[in-house]
């Protein structure tokens, strides 16, 4: 375990950038920049992350294409990305219908969805669904996966990149008003964020949906020895999740409510649900890889 641990204190690093740089940072640029406290810790967390990565990877002898996913040429690595891409949408959109259909989430006021809207939110949907599934993939299923199966094996990799997958989730999500920020913000956005572990049983619906979607991208990654279809899928249920998220909002009313997390408003028990549906015709489409992969292998 020894990868796991090396990447568990590049993690704790990030936190403590979060923790200490993040106010300076917003007080340098937020009469530039209008950008949410909460949004810029999180990016100076990512930032630390990425310099400590490329460090580690050379010590942990992961800095190769292969060792990071990225084994394939770059024709097919696309061809894959954009063939999970679709997959993604296509996987998402009957479960968005079905949030919509059974009134768990209502068009938010004001929104109006005209050319102008659904173009605008098309193209941030997919830079935020590419941006966050290349950093994700790359450092999970990528690096951390690889070090963590060459030590441990395969199941180490997938449970623990997925229980990291969820957990990264509910860090940095809360929100502190502007009047309130302070030289501590970073602290307490840290404490926070950690606070909503303390009450496992508000996040259970929203945590054991992530873990279940972590675990299935970890098997694609298993299936197909690399990340391409992982950073595809990805993106196509961030770009999917993202539009939902800013043109509706969950309905505290509805009946069935208690189907989506109040954590989000998306994942939950429903979620959970689709994915252990798809996850089984996902695993059936991308099995015969693993045959070709280890073929591959063998060749060698």
């Amino acid at each position: 375990m020894r990868a796991f641990l090396w990447f568990l204190v590049l993690i704790c690093l990030g936190l403590a950038a979060m923790a200490t740089l993040a106010y300076p940072a917003w007080t340098l640029l937020n009469p530039y920049l209008d950008v949410p406290f909460h949004r810029l810790a999180n990016r100076t967390g990512q930032l630390v992350l990425l310099v400590g990565l490329l460090t580690m990877i050379r010590r942990l002898a992961l800095a190769d294409r292969a060792s990071l996913g990225y084994a394939l040429p770059a024709p097919r690595f696309l061809r894959a990305a954009a063939v999970g891409l679709a997959i993604g949408v296509a996987t998402m959109l009957p479960v968005m219908l079905m949030m919509v259909a059974l009134d768990l989430r209502v068009l938010r006021p004001g929104v109006t969805l005209d050319a102008a809207t659904w173009a605008s939110l098309a193209l941030q949907g997919a830079v935020s669904g590419v941006v966050v599934a290349l950093i994700e993939e790359t450092f999970l299923r990528g690096a951390m996966y690889t070090g963590i199966a060459r030590e441990s094996g395969k199941f180490a990799a997938i449970l623990l990149t997925s229980l990291l997958y969820a957990a990264f989730h509910f860090i940095g999500k809360a929100r502190i008003p502007v009047d309130q920020l302070g030289p501590g913000s970073g602290l307490r956005l840290i404490a926070e964020s950690f606070a909503a572990f303390g009450r496992p049983l508000d996040i259970a619906d929203a945590f054991l949906s992530l873990f279940a979607v972590g675990v299935l991208l970890s098997l694609v990654r298993s299936l197909t020895g690399n990340i391409a279809a992982c950073i595809g899928l990805h993106a196509g249920w961030v770009w999917m999740i993202t539009f939902m998220r800013e043109t509706s909002a969950r309905d505290d009313s509805a009946p069935l409510s208690f189907l989506l997390s109040r954590f989000d408003g998306v994942v939950g028990w429903m979620v959970l649900g689709w994915t252990l549906l798809i996850g089984v015709a996902i695993h059936r489409l991308y099995r015969p890889a693993a045959a070709e992969t280890a073929t591959a292998r063998s060749a060698v």
